[in-house]
């Protein structure tokens, strides 16, 4: 961007569904307002955005990519942002730094429904967006067929803000149906106005007084005007547009083919004429432009390949100046970015999109200042799905993996990793394979950390059905020395499921002095760490009833030798069953895949609890299902070819439940042949 002043900013999120080419709309962008020479291409790996090697791996978006022009005297900072459902949580946080949304979908009736979670978020937060129907070269429905698809996912009425002249192959130019002006499109050019196809002029009429009509919805004047046959001037209509688009209010639809810049400079005059200013909203945001604190929100993390950190961030109020401290951090430089290029600034202004260099601590989201100020308001973190269990190829390498999780974490917070208490086993969550295999990618990349990855171990548990008494365990050994001699009788009996393990004594007449107890006790935890089944026992109780001592040989080490003997012949006798985690699972779902839903809960030996209509989620179903957690590990990728990727669900473990004896048999035979 050259460095002529320019009067004003609009931030604006590029948003829509994987392959809907939002980020063949900002390199359009970039080439047709002249920040670029030429334009890049996906398939040449040489695009502005998705410049990082795992987006050219896999020729999609995989994280964030900021880039700034200037058009008509406004500085425009574009966020270009992924379509895959697997990184919406990269989205939805760029999403509330932004004034306004393009959402970028394609022609095809039979897929809006990819764009529902979308839209149900941008309404959730009151974020002004407008429709860009990309492709259009490509579409096979009408554009009547069309808006009325796209009604049926939007909870905000829908206004045509343009007429497509032809279809697919055939497509020619538009209409503006503000103007009521046409225009045939050019290559390399500015679409020239044309006269007004004759045989469109009744679909033209039509579609303009739906626009009108859904506008004067929200103006008084405007339904008079129409009510009384008045043909309303263009600025009053614009005047509404920019007004009722900025309340998040209507969703402007507008069309083009961004492969060939058609259709772009259309879009530009909107965002310019339409969108609302910054300032507006802060406002919106309980800010104020006029307000000298500096206040800014981290809107994503990147970890360069330099090694550095930089935190994108919106200005919301007062200016940011080089070396500011925020929330007790340095700055260590402000860069405007131009996908993975950077250019250094000596302030940022309220209103503008920057990248924060070296803010070490400061994570996504955040709300940073150099005062006290209240929290802006963040996007939740959405609920991990889909889990592999890591391990560094180098064992040497184990003591830096957690480090290296950490710094992922702070790049991608739709990440989580434990340490998982039973299977002692790496896990790293997130939102399904591909969002698991890029983390995996960076690890190797960035950080010199390649994996060994499998599926994660079910943490099963064993209890017993049975009770078994006066259990005898003797421990004695001879060493010369003093010897070791501990002598115990156990009651052992099944508990209630979820009581966990209790422990009790009934000695009577110190036959087994107290200060021994306590290794008896230590003794029957440490056997119930590793049952007969080979997993930990659970909901058991304990009963130390009877016992021996020697004056000289006794020890609390040999009494706990002894509880050991005695729970591993006892256990034997209480019949030990395999005890499997149960999850609690919300699956959310349009109403037309709710049957298909209970099918695939029903094949994974769910339960289905009920379902009901989705809060606020208009022809959405919410299914409660309790599930084994061993049949969890695909339900996501199932789910989403189910119901074209829109499925999801959160999840909480529930209880545990003994296991079919045909299931417990596979999974008893597979940990013998691993070893286990």
């Amino acid at each position: 961007m050259n460095d002529k002043v320019v009067s004003g900013s609009r931030n604006v999120a590029i948003v829509g569904p994987y392959l809907s080419g939002k980020t063949t709309v900002l390199e359009s962008i970039l080439s047709v307002t002249g920040v670029t020479s030429r334009k890049g291409k996906i398939a040449d790996k040489n695009t502005v955005g998705d410049a990082s090697p795992e987006a050219r791996d896999r020729q999609m978006s995989v994280e964030v990519n900021a880039a700034s022009t200037e058009y008509g005297g406004i500085c425009f900072t574009f966020l270009d942002c992924p379509g895959s459902v697997e990184f919406s949580q990269e989205t939805y946080h760029a999403l509330m730094g932004v004034d306004a949304a393009v959402v970028v979908c394609e022609p095809d009736c039979s897929r809006v429904l990819t764009l529902a979670p979308l839209f149900q978020f941008l309404d959730d937060w009151e974020i002004p967006h407008l429709v860009f129907v990309n492709k259009m070269d490509r579409s096979h429905d009408s554009f009547g067929d069309l808006l009325q698809a796209l009604k049926s996912v939007s909870s905000r009425p829908l206004v045509p803000h343009q007429y497509p002249i032809g279809q697919g192959e055939n497509i020619r130019g538009f209409i503006d149906l503000i103007s009521e002006q046409a225009f045939q499109y050019h290559p390399g050019a500015p679409a020239d106005p044309i006269p007004l196809p004759e045989e469109l002029k009744e679909a033209e009429r039509a579609a303009r007084t739906e626009m009108l009509e859904t506008l004067a919805d929200f103006d008084d004047h405007l339904l008079e005007e129409l009510l009384e046959d008045i043909n309303p001037p263009q600025e009053e209509i614009l005047q509404d547009l920019k007004m009722e688009l900025g309340a998040d209010l209507i969703v402007p639809v507008m069309v083009g083919i961004a492969e060939q810049d058609f259709g772009i400079r259309p879009l530009l005059e909107a965002l310019l004429r339409e969108t609302p200013e910054p300032q507006t909203t802060a406002e919106r945001r309980g800010l104020s432009e006029a307000n000298s604190t500096p206040v800014a929100q981290v809107l994503k993390t990147y970890a360069t390949s330099q090694g550095g950190k930089l935190s994108l961030v919106r200005v919301w109020q007062g200016t940011l100046t080089d070396g500011i401290v925020l929330n007790g951090v340095r700055t260590g430089g402000i860069y405007r970015l131009m996908g993975q290029q950077q250019m250094a600034l000596t302030q940022a202004a309220a209103g503008s999109i920057v990248a924060l260099a070296r803010m070490e601590g400061i994570k996504t989201g955040e709300t940073l200042s150099t005062g006290t100020v209240k929290a802006l308001p963040q996007t939740e973190r959405l609920d991990p799905v889909y889990a592999l269990a890591i391990m560094p190829e180098k064992r040497s390498d184990e003591v830096k993996l957690s480090s290296a999780l950490n710094k992922l974490l702070e790049e991608d917070p739709g990440l989580i990793w434990e340490q998982h208490g039973d299977t002692h086993e790496v896990i790293l969550w997130g939102q399904g394979e591909i969002h698991l295999q890029v983390a995996l990618d960076r690890l190797r990349r960035k950080y010199g950390l390649p994996m060994t990855t499998h599926l994660p171990q079910v943490p099963y548990k064993e209890t017993i059905r049975r009770a078994a008494n006066a259990i005898h365990g003797r421990y004695k050994r001879q060493t010369g020395g003093h010897g070791q001699f501990g002598d115990v009788y156990l009651d052992i009996q099944p508990m209630p499921r979820g009581a966990g393990f209790n422990f009790d004594e009934k000695i009577v007449g110190g036959v087994v002095p107290r200060q021994y107890i306590p290794g008896v006790e230590m003794g029957v935890r440490e056997y119930l760490s590793h049952g007969p089944l080979g997993y930990p026992v659970v909901d058991v109780a304990v009963t130390l009833t009877n016992g021996s001592y020697h004056s000289v040989d006794s020890s609390e080490q040999a009494f706990k030798q002894a509880a050991r003997i005695a729970m591993q012949e006892g256990m034997l006798k209480c019949e030990p069953s395999l005890l499997e985690p149960v999850l609690a699972i919300v699956i959310s779902v349009p109403t037309e895949f709710t049957a298909n839903v209970l099918r695939l809960v029903n094949g994974h030996r769910g339960q289905v609890l009920g379902y009901e209509a989705k809060p606020n989620w208009r022809g959405w179903d919410e299914v409660q299902v309790n599930l084994p957690q061993a049949e969890m590990q695909n339900l996501i990728v199932e789910l989403r070819s189910l119901t074209m990727g829109v499925g999801t669900f959160r999840w909480q473990f529930d209880h545990l439940q003994e296991v079919p004896e045909k299931v417990a048999e596979k999974v008893l035979a597979q940990a013998n042949s691993n070893g286990g």
